[in-house]
């Protein structure tokens, strides 16, 4: 009899630590509340109050007519920095090579004039036919026609080369810094007509068209359906029986009963709220606890009262 009464006294607690705790939460929504960095009057309003938007959804605008001149002006200032690199790049254009070109054929033609020039004058020096300062006047003739064309043959060589390669990089680091501009104009015009970044619900608008919007104030505030949390308070002697990962059930008034993970546990205790336990228990500690959807965000409202089913340990 006593070895009975024992087992029993035993036993007892196990079983009162394995009986299913029911907590009371609610639901809590993470909004994001979308605001530009410039300010401005509110041009467009494409959303409203209770309406889900899709992914890439247009959701506001601002006035873009400043924005849209720096960004085309930008866009200006790129393409001319590209035709002078282009340009830069290439040779001369084909009239001023050939220009270059008769100008060599010229000087090739004196050249040769030069130096039959130069052997009539040495063969009648030599018979005392012609004075020693005419062959001097023939020989400098002949070398100021041969520098000649090595020049215009330089020049025609440089023509077909371009601009010298400092020039270029100079200038590709030009084209670079104007292209950097250009995607600034382009993100700044972006920045006044947001998109939504994924499928949510308008929670609240804050503006109206014609209204004029400070830089970073919200104009609209979303909730994504993976934002949705259930939240409740779990009392200190079993904080020690959930973690991270653990599922919990959940019902409420007219809506389905369900499974939720626990996606946070507070390390911070606190005070029991006084909405959730009676005035008598207001002294005991609880911690907060997040719980969300598994397979599928969570169907219910922010601000909804829960039951909690929190499985023993």
């Amino acid at each position: 009899m006593m070895r009975r009464l024992a087992f029993a006294l035993s036993v007892l607690p196990a079983l009162a630590q394995a009986e299913p705790l029911r907590l009371q939460g609610y639901v809590e929504g993470e909004y994001v509340r979308v605001a530009s960095p410039s300010s401005g009057i509110l041009a467009e309003l494409a959303v409203k109050e209770g309406e889900r938007v899709a992914a890439g959804a247009p959701l506001f605008a601002l006035d873009r007519l400043i924005e849209t001149a720096a960004r085309d002006q930008a866009a200006a200032e790129l393409a001319r920095a590209e035709a002078q690199l282009a340009n830069l790049k290439k040779g001369k254009r084909d009239d001023e090579l050939k220009a270059i070109a008769e100008q060599k054929a010229q000087a090739e033609a004196s050249l040769r004039l030069s130096e039959v020039t130069l052997k009539r004058q040495d063969v009648l020096a030599r018979g005392d036919y012609a004075s020693r300062a005419s062959l001097d006047q023939a020989k400098a003739s002949l070398s100021r026609d041969r520098a000649l064309v090595r020049q215009l043959e330089a020049e025609y060589r440089t023509a077909l080369q371009g601009a010298r390669p400092d020039e270029v990089a100079a200038q590709e680091a030009l084209v670079g810094q104007s292209r950097l501009e250009l995607a600034k104009a382009e993100k700044r015009l972006a920045d006044l007509g947001p998109h939504a970044q994924g499928e949510a619900v308008v929670e609240k608008v804050y503006y109206r068209p014609g209204e004029f919007v400070p830089a970073g104030q919200p104009v609209v505030s979303l909730l994504p359906p993976g934002n949705v949390k259930l939240v409740f308070f779990l009392p200190e002697p079993r904080l020690g029986g959930l973690h991270v990962g653990d599922k919990v059930a959940y019902r409420c008034d007219r809506c389905a009963a369900g499974e939720a993970v626990v996606s946070f546990v507070a390390t911070q205790s606190e005070y029991t709220p006084p909405v959730i336990y009676s005035v008598e228990s207001r002294d005991k500690l609880v911690f907060r606890v997040e719980a969300r959807g598994l397979a599928a965000p969570l169907a219910l409202n922010p601000g909804q009262p829960v039951d909690i089913m929190v499985p023993g340990r």
